[in-house]
């Protein structure tokens, strides 16, 4: 195979080093270089034991280390996005905890509280690590719980504080809150109760441990094991804990105390005006989770895709076809292992758009209706359709990545050491964590069709699948097409009941949501190779851009076949226009495994081992 050597100019460098972690300044690039020597020190991660629970604090504070100090902890989203792709790449548990404390729980803090002097101490100790953050949302009785929360917060008229409390087992919390011998402070999600009516779901700061255990009123079970994801899993209770009136998140509710005297009761106003709003304000803090997951999704991806890479070209096999070639001589390898870089490509152009939308810079409302976004079967999708759609493309392109490379990686593939398998528990976990993919691809797919956007896309000129425009454009017809389907089998049909109407329709209308959500993607790698202005980097991406679009329809074959957009006879072509591109990606391979890889990303496994030998006889 023909190979170019590595020339990456300064300028090529700059652009790179923005598209990967985002418009840091040289401080935070300096603070990102710091933080991955300080999580280099082979720590096996937060798991149960003694000790863990200080060894996760540290952890965390390295990671706030890394973050602006004091209130402007999570004035960068793009610092935000990079610190935590940072920890993914390094230990994918360390990642999730740091995603929950900074993310969920001060993020409600920051974006909730009506007065933030009201949360201290706390409220410094979480944003200088000094104690960890926990987010309270998940009750173990019934689906989609966030819908009907039972955990109640009682206002108690006499001094203006909450009475938080569990009513049964089914409205048990579970999050990672068994960390021993830290403190600890939780974000729980409560159903606010005034004089007995019902004020919808609200967000109050909860002191839940300090370094002798659970903090009175707030009992814990014993640890729940998840080995995918290994954290301090627990259940949690709440037996009339009283939380003071400064730690209500009220996001500018009030309640003005009544009178025994005269009679009247309290009176309450939220500006959300409706229990509906209320859940969807109260949950807007996952859009800077769901900002910050294509990044880690990316930087995961990366790793995973240039380890392939390096152990096919290196791996020599025996086969009787060409004894000792190395695995990347074939093309059944070289379609995973150069399909996966292609798709880490994609991922990191996603993280990029995913970070214009959190920071205003591209509209986060979709085309369509100038209007509020209505809760449909979940909230996810009206908090940020095109947040949450990030999200959960992103995660699950990622599982299934990790998956296929940890498969051709043989026994090195499933080796702890090499992370793989961490990767892909932590993108399957977080398929259905932070807001279930499946779930926000239904509701954004019920949107489009309730908005009727089944308008042809406009024609242009005809492309081939070895462009990397053609996958978009295809895209977007089969959008329309889907779009029109539904139409058609009666999903904007109002006078029927919507549980009949959407319920046979279901399926269709994820699979509208997903290719919505790749469209997304999709147009970001374009909108990246177009504002590229280093001609080796443009040359380099370009073919990788492609081989990207032309899996992907591979992958959505059946149904781009089923609707149209795809001819027959162009789906014939599919394999050898993939086969043309995976050439012009192994030209370019140095310089994207310089672009894409790391030092850890060589290391050998042998390198690692000490070695006993017993003594002679």
């Amino acid at each position: 195979m023909t190979t170019l050597a590595p020339t990456l100019s300064g300028n090529a460098r700059a652009e790179m080093l923005r598209l990967l972690h985002g418009p840091c300044d040289p401080a935070a690039l300096a603070a990102l270089a710091s933080l991955r020597e300080a999580l280099a020190d082979g720590d096996s991660g937060p798991v149960h034991g003694p000790g863990r629970g200080v060894a996760l604090l540290g952890r965390l504070r390295s990671l706030a280390d890394a973050l602006p100090p004091g209130e402007g902890i999570l004035d960068d989203p793009a610092r935000l996005a990079a610190v935590h792709a940072h920890a993914a790449a390094a230990n994918p548990s360390l990642c999730l905890a740091g995603l929950v404390h900074h993310l969920l729980c001060l993020g409600s803090l920051t974006e909730l509280s009506d007065d933030q002097n009201g949360l201290e101490p706390r409220l410094s100790a979480l944003r200088e690590g000094r104690a960890k953050g926990v987010y309270l949302i998940t009750e173990v009785g019934q689906a989609n719980s966030h819908l009907d929360t039972g955990t109640r917060a009682d206002f108690d008229p006499a001094d203006g504080s909450f009475v938080l409390h569990t009513p049964g087992p089914g409205a048990a919390k579970f999050g990672s809150a068994g960390t021993r011998g830290v403190e600890q402070t939780g974000v729980v999600l409560a159903r606010l109760f005034v004089g007995g009516a019902d004020r919808g779901v609200f967000a109050f700061m909860v002191g839940l441990t300090d370094e002798q255990g659970p903090l009175p009123g707030v009992e814990l079970s014993n640890p729940i094991a998840l080995d995918a994801l290994p954290l301090d899993y627990v259940q949690v209770r709440f037996h009339r804990v009283r939380v003071a009136a400064a730690h209500w998140l009220s996001d500018g509710a009030r309640i003005a105390p009544g009178g025994e005297s005269s009679g009247t009761a309290a009176m309450f106003h939220d500006p959300a005006g409706s229990p509906e709003q209320r859940l969807q304000r109260t949950l807007r803090v996952g859009q800077g989770l769901w900002a910050a997951m294509p990044a880690v999704a990316a930087a995961t991806s990366r790793h995973t895709a240039v380890q392939a890479v390096h152990y096919s070209r290196t791996r020599r096999t025996q086969s009787r076809l060409a004894p000792g070639v190395p695995l990347l001589a074939y093309r059944s390898q070289q379609t995973v292992v150069l399909g996966a870089l292609a798709d880490a490509f994609a991922l990191t152009c996603a993280a990029d758009g995913a970070l214009a939308v959190r920071t205003g810079v591209r509209a986060a409302v979709p085309a369509g209706p100038e209007r509020e976004e209505a809760m449909g079967f979940t909230p996810w999708a009206a908090v940020s359709r095109p947040l949450a759609a990030y999200k959960a493309v992103t995660v699950r392109m990622a599982a299934r990545l990790t998956a296929e490379c940890q498969h051709r990686c043989g026994f090195s593939g499933q080796l702890t050491s090499n992370r793989l398998a961490g990767y892909r528990d932590f993108h399957h976990a977080f398929d259905t964590a932070g807001g279930d993919s499946q779930l926000i691809f239904y509701d954004i797919g019920r949107s489009l069709v309730e908005e009727g956007l089944g308008r042809e896309p406009e024609l242009r000129e005809p492309l081939e699948p070895t462009s990397p425009y053609w996958w978009p454009a295809l895209l977007r017809r089969h959008q329309t097409a889907l779009v029109r389907e539904l139409l058609w089998l009666g999903g904007a049909d109002a006078s029927r009941d919507p549980f009949e109407r959407w319920n046979p329709l279901l399926e269709r209308a994820g699979l509208l949501g997903e290719a919505h959500a790749t469209l997304l993607m999709a147009d970001d790698v374009v909108r990246v190779l177009d504002g590229l202005r280093d001609p080796g980097l443009v040359r380099a991406l370009t073919p990788l851009a492609a081989l990207h679009g032309a899996l992907s329809a591979r992958r959505w074959a059946g149904s781009l076949l089923t609707l149209g957009p795809l001819e027959a006879a162009e789906s014939a072509t599919l394999s050898a226009a993939v086969d043309r591109l995976c050439d012009a990606v192994l030209e370019q391979l140095p310089l994207l495994l310089e672009l894409f890889g790391d030092p850890e990303d060589h290391r050998v496994q042998g390198a690692t081992l000490t070695w006993t030998r017993g003594a002679a006889s």
